[in-house]
């Protein structure tokens, strides 16, 4: 959440901001349900201090004698607990009120974003691998069509198993998509990422922690109860991803400054209630309920996060530069930014077995792969992280980022249509042939069952 004080402090340049972002928070009645609340702390304080004037009073009467004097004094004594305890309560139900507003405050954009209310104005920044490109667009088939050919990706098995959006990799399919995960994690680890292996159903609060919760509850699947129906802090998810359970892992914790940067990589399987339209858009594995991803979470002292956030950026390209696979990079604008982040950086891979109006020139379209984002300390402030510069000093909030490192679908589509040949194989990427004993050409399979010799349904 943003620093309460910001509001106190300049709350038209927190109006400026969410309006750069589009976003409608009603920010008058915040500040006064705040200023309500200090009103009544103060309040509260000057009650307190009275009431202990009393009592020492009423000790004073008692050894002197004065017994109607004292009998006043413990009846105002009395009158001020009885305010006090109204003041209290009224400042806890304000207090819990206001909480829970500014969890709905969306994070302020770096003055570095470019200004714009959608998609449309994000900024390329640079390209990669479009110099000499190994297929043309108008020659590719589609990663739907072509799986379903090797039988290497079965959707309608995945359908009739667990419901749309859901799909089975197979043979050689299950094999890229392992050895996706292991080339990817080994090329992090080089890097300085330590592993983990976290848990993958997650708590409401570390989901309000990482800031999907309240705001995403509809694209979260809740365990055990409707989406529909209230939660509470300990009620169970399926993990979204990763960056949930590897944030909070040291939630309500103080990190020391020799432990900064820290940087954890994370493997999970993923769950989400994508609500795309159907259509060719989203046809294939582009747009699903399930998925693997291998994410990467720094933790860093605030004055170095936006060097990290290039470091970062930079350490979730090398995937896409040793797989071969063209992309570009897309600073995000203030509107399209997601909901914790002050700034983000979009990786879009090119697949080219779909033309899309947004798509290059080259035809094709653009999959994003990865958001690489620096949450400043708008999720430390929501999961307590925080970090001791010196020994001696107090606690601060530290920063956080993380991006993919990458999404695997998107990136198996990419290598499908983009490494793809003019006999219907498909080349695997040189990087990971060492994880494929040293298979250099997916061939395909041949199906199974009555279906794969076209015949009809079974009685």
């Amino acid at each position: 959440m943003i620093d309460r004080s910001l509001l106190r402090e300049d709350p038209e340049a927190v109006r400026d901001a969410l309006d750069n972002r589009g976003a409608d928070v009603d920010l008058d009645e915040l500040i006064e349900i705040d200023e309500r609340w200090r009103e009544l702390k103060a309040r509260g304080d000057e009650l307190r201090h009275e009431r202990n004037q009393v009592t020492e009073r009423i000790g004073s009467l008692v050894a002197k004698g004065k017994q109607d004097e004292k009998d006043e004094a413990i009846e105002e004594s009395k009158e001020l607990k009885a305010e006090i305890e109204d003041v209290e309560e009224e400042a806890t139900e304000l207090g819990d009120e206001l909480r829970e507003r500014m969890l709905e405050i969306p994070q302020i954009p770096d003055e570095s974003v470019p200004l714009g209310l959608d998609e449309r104005h994000n900024v390329e920044d640079r390209r990669w691998g479009f110099d000499d490109l190994r297929v043309d667009a108008d020659t590719v088939t589609p990663h739907y069509e072509l799986g379903e050919e090797l039988d290497i990706i079965d959707e309608e098995r995945g359908a009739k198993t667990t419901g749309s959006g859901f799909y089975f990799l197979k043979g050689d399919g299950a094999r890229l998509e392992h050895a996706l995960i292991q080339f990817m994690m080994d090329i992090h680890r080089e890097q300085g990422y330590v592993d983990l292996f976290p848990p993958v159903p997650v708590k409401s609060e570390s989901m309000r922690g990482t800031g999907q919760l309240p705001k995403f509850a509809d694209d979260a699947y809740r365990l055990g109860g409707s989406n529909e129906e209230a939660y509470e802090d300990d009620d169970l998810w399926l993990c979204p991803t990763a960056e949930v359970p590897v944030t909070n892992m040291y939630a309500d914790e103080i990190l020391l400054t020799d432990d900064l940067p820290l940087k954890h990589q994370a493997y999970t399987p993923n769950f989400r209630r994508e609500a795309g339209e159907h259509g060719t858009e989203t046809r294939g594995i582009v747009r699903v309920h399930q998925f693997n991803k291998v994410e990467l979470v720094n933790f860093v002292e605030p004055e170095d996060s936006y060097d990290r956030l290039e470091a970062l950026l930079d350490e979730a390209e090398e995937v896409l530069r040793q797989l071969d696979l063209p992309y570009r990079i897309l600073e995000l604008c203030t509107g399209d930014l997601t909901f914790a982040s002050a700034k983000t950086y979009d990786i879009e891979v090119w697949a080219p077995g779909d033309d899309m109006d947004d798509g290059p020139e080259v035809g094709g379209r653009w999959l994003e792969v990865s958001s690489a984002s620096n949450f400043e300390d708008f999720q430390a402030r929501r999961a307590g992280l925080r970090y001791r510069p010196e020994r001696h000093e107090s606690a601060e909030y530290l920063h956080t980022l993380n991006a993919s490192g990458l999404a695997l679908p998107r990136v198996m589509v990419a290598i499908l249509e983009y490494h793809q040949n003019e006999d219907g194989t498909v080349t695997i990427p040189e990087a990971l042939r060492p994880y494929m004993d040293g298979q250099e050409v997916i061939e395909g399979h041949e199906k199974v069952g009555e279906s794969a010799l076209g015949a009809g349904e079974r009685e």
